[in-house]
């Protein structure tokens, strides 16, 4: 007779391993690979939220903490498989859209962010965040994907000295010659060439290695390991609401809650999707999957980050089997070991991370061959929300050009009827804004 193994009970309670053909072991491994792909974001985070003035120490505790809280959350709650962490593109809005490019201080920003994952809280058991999702037309759900990837591999070429500023035609390449480059364009390489023969975390690879090697080349300075958690106190509830409601940050906190919006819905039904978890087309418990990401973008805010959101990098986790909570678990608690490697990440310089930016762009671009550009009246707007986010350095802008030019070209041919009444709310907030308080 064999003797009840309480552990194995609790899990198959809590997970339901049986009834998801799953086991123990292969959980473990997909939440081991799931983390490995999505890990970067401990070195990426800090570096692009540091330059707003946050403490970088402070930022990689708060991303690991925010990840952690998400994962458990996502896993204990829902039972998905699918793992958060603070998320590219929105860091980089809350960086160099908002604080840089608006002059917001960081405090306020992340008042911000907290006021949208507020607002995720409230309707995440209602079907508002259904309903907005659906009456926004998919090429504009696209654009906005590909306007950020594009906005990303500006900020990453930037950052690595590919491209520079130049006075006669606004900007020009740099000097490849230089070892930083060089170094940026051979970590893009190795990503590329790993990501093509599925080499698991390629990413954390190359942004190791490339460190490695400006180490040793005497281009950076090496700070270890393995050390002291840094103090949480410099970011921890600091958030400043005073003034938060203006026009322009009004506006701030409907893009942040856009952005999110399309991101994490997208992927938890992408992955489901992949996982075969999906009901008729439906996600089950999809209520309790999005309170994980809300409670995630709030806890996200106090601690000190920009939103937290679903990764995609879970489907590789899917892919090696993971079909339960049980694998967020796992990642949650991955990213909790990751507290002790705090000199490690403050031993990476920017050039070694802008290889990582450039990929992420190229993933979310692809996006855009979703798009039906034999129609011009929706080709438009998606190119102009595209191209508005390099070219305007912000995301919100790009956002803000295809939803005025998507309502305009409908209007005037003639097909104002197929215009969903949410476009015309917010096209027309947008147009408010530009109008009264300028760009």
């Amino acid at each position: 007779m064999s003797t009840p193994n309480p552990s194995a009970d609790l899990l198959e309670r809590l997970f339901k391993l049986s009834e998801n053909k799953t086991s123990f072991r292969t959980e473990v491994l997909a939440g081991v690979t799931t983390f490995l792909t999505m890990c970067y974001i401990i070195i990426v985070n800090p570096l692009i939220l540091s330059e707003t003035g946050m403490d970088h120490g402070a930022v990689f505790v708060a991303t690991c903490l925010a990840a952690a809280i998400g994962c458990l959350v996502m896993g204990l709650i829902a039972n998905y498989p699918i793992a958060l962490a603070p998320g590219m593109g929105l860091n980089a809005y809350f960086t160099y859209s908002v604080c840089l490019g608006m002059g917001v201080p960081w405090q306020t920003a992340l008042a911000a962010v907290f006021i949208s994952g507020i607002i995720f809280l409230a309707i995440s058991f209602l079907k508002i965040r259904e309903a907005i999702v659906n009456a926004i037309p998919m090429s504009l759900k696209f654009a906005i994907g590909g306007g950020i990837g594009l906005f990303l591999a500006l900020v990453a070429l930037k950052n690595s000295g590919i491209i520079v500023a130049n006075p006669a035609t606004l900007v020009g390449l740099g000097d490849i010659k230089q070892p930083t480059v060089l170094l940026s364009l051979l970590g893009f390489l190795m990503i590329v060439v790993m990501h093509h023969f599925r080499i698991r975390g390629a990413i954390i690879i190359s942004i190791l290695v490339i460190t490695a090697i400006a180490t040793l080349m005497g281009l950076n300075q090496f700070k270890g390991v393995v050390g002291d958690i840094p103090s949480l106190a410099p970011t921890f509830l600091q958030m400043d609401f005073e003034g938060l409601f203006t026009a322009s940050l009004i506006g701030v906190i409907f893009v942040f809650f856009l952005v999110d919006l399309f991101d994490s819905t997208g992927t938890l039904v992408g992955v489901s999707h992949r996982a075969g978890l999906l009901v008729d087309g439906k996600l089950p418990r999809l209520k309790k999957a999005l309170f994980a990401d809300s409670t995630a973008i709030v806890a996200g805010a106090a601690l000190g980050t920009s939103s937290t959101t679903p990764y995609i990098e879970s489907a590789s986790g899917v892919a090696a089997g993971g079909r339960t909570g049980l694998t967020a678990v796992v990642v949650a608690c991955l990213f909790l070991a990751c507290l002790f490697l705090a000199p490690l990440a403050q031993s990476v310089p920017g050039f070694a991370t802008a290889p990582a930016l450039l990929f992420v762009g190229v993933l979310m671009i692809q996006g855009i061959t979703n798009i039906d550009w034999e129609d011009i009246t929706e080709a438009v707007p998606a190119f102009l929300t595209i191209v508005f986010m390099p070219f305007a350095y912000s995301i919100a802008d790009g956002i803000a050009m295809g939803f005025i030019s998507y309502a305009l070209i409908k209007l005037f041919t003639g097909k104002a009827k197929t215009v969903p009444y949410m476009v015309w709310i917010v096209a027309a907030l947008w147009a408010f804004k530009f109008a009264v308080f300028g760009g």
